[in-house]
């Protein structure tokens, strides 16, 4: 049995990666902050410690006797966070995450990091050797924090690999909520031609490929994109949505220039007030930047195997927002 460290236990993939790394007979340690509902985690047998990428300090200590980090948790987008967290939290958590596992004689690390490292994709599908090009705080911040796992990799500090996730989806997640939220109201409408390509990943797909990366332990210093096997353009995923719930879509679809004028002065009103804008402009490339991804490194060097149809993904996902009452 190995002994493995998860940070970002409490969130959407640490959770999913806490239960099945537990349920396959690891002993599992997870990293969450004060005031985090633990419960689910403390049900399965899970070990809890506290602490905080964004406090290096409390990371002190916490790895004796740890063979296996997998670092998941990061400061996602959202409004009204400092640029300084993000790199606080994404960029210097990781680095000293990194320097306490090598302290502590930990074997392997892997460092979760984003395809939007990449930004949008120029020539789709992207191969992990894409030219980087990040489009925001976020972005920029899990670059330089993607970069410096690489560097302990390549130097031979310590043993790992990056993953960088593709459109993470599945019971549990709100992050596509409000798109089947629309959809199933009938109030969707499509703002520009909806060509834009989309790839997404089940998430228990994405467990599997990151537990592959955990235990491929001659593999070090590379990088691997963990997407689903489908892609397809966004007006495609939207019907495809619809036909899940029974519902139909509007054939509409809104100019994009008007819309992105009026975030714009949104973006200006709303933020010397310290209010989040109702609409802005990085909302905007969901429907306007490619984002299609070559899997095939994962597949041969990791015997990566993505069983979830998109389909059958999106399905499972809508039937769980209709049980939770959330559509």
């Amino acid at each position: 049995m190995k002994n493995v460290f998860v940070t970002g236990g409490t969130g959407f993939t640490g959770g999913y990666l806490c239960r099945e790394l537990a349920s396959r007979g690891y002993n599992v340690t997870a990293l969450v902050r004060k005031d985090t509902n633990i419960d689910s985690l403390k049900s399965i047998g899970v070990k809890i410690v506290k602490g905080d990428l964004a406090d290096q300090e409390s990371l002190n200590g916490l790895l004796k006797n740890i063979d296996t980090v997998f670092n998941i948790a990061a400061l996602y987008r959202q409004e009204g966070v400092s640029k300084e967290l993000f790199f606080k939290v994404n960029r210097d958590g990781t680095e000293a995450l990194l320097k306490e596992a090598v302290k502590s004689g930990v074997k392997r690390f892997i460092h979760c990091s984003t395809v939007g490292v990449q930004g949008e994709i120029a020539n789709p599908p992207a191969k992990e050797d894409a030219p980087y090009n990040p489009g925001d705080h976020y972005q920029v911040s899990k670059l330089e924090g993607e970069k410096i796992a690489l560097d302990f990799f390549k130097k031979g500090k310590i043993g790992g690999v990056v993953v960088r996730p593709v459109g993470i989806y599945g019971p549990g997640d709100t992050r596509f909520l409000k798109l089947f939220k629309h959809i199933n109201r009938g109030n969707f409408r499509m703002i520009g031609k909806g060509k834009a390509l989309y790839h997404l990943t089940f998430v228990t797909d994405l467990i599997d490929g990151i537990i592959l990366a955990g235990e491929k332990n001659k593999i070090n210093g590379e990088i691997f994109t963990i997407g689903g096997n489908e892609y397809l353009p966004l007006d495609e995923l939207v019907t495809l949505i619809a036909k899940i719930l029974g519902k139909k879509v509007s054939s509409f679809h809104i100019p994009f220039f008007p819309v992105y004028i009026a975030s714009f002065i949104c973006e200006i009103i709303c933020r010397p007030l310290g209010i989040e804008p109702p609409l802005f402009r990085r909302r905007l490339d969901f429907f306007t930047k490619d984002r299609a991804f070559d899997i095939t490194k994962a597949k041969k060097m990791l015997g990566y195997d993505p069983g979830t149809a998109i389909e059958e993904g999106l399905k499972k996902t809508a039937e769980w927002y209709l049980k939770e009452d959330m559509l």
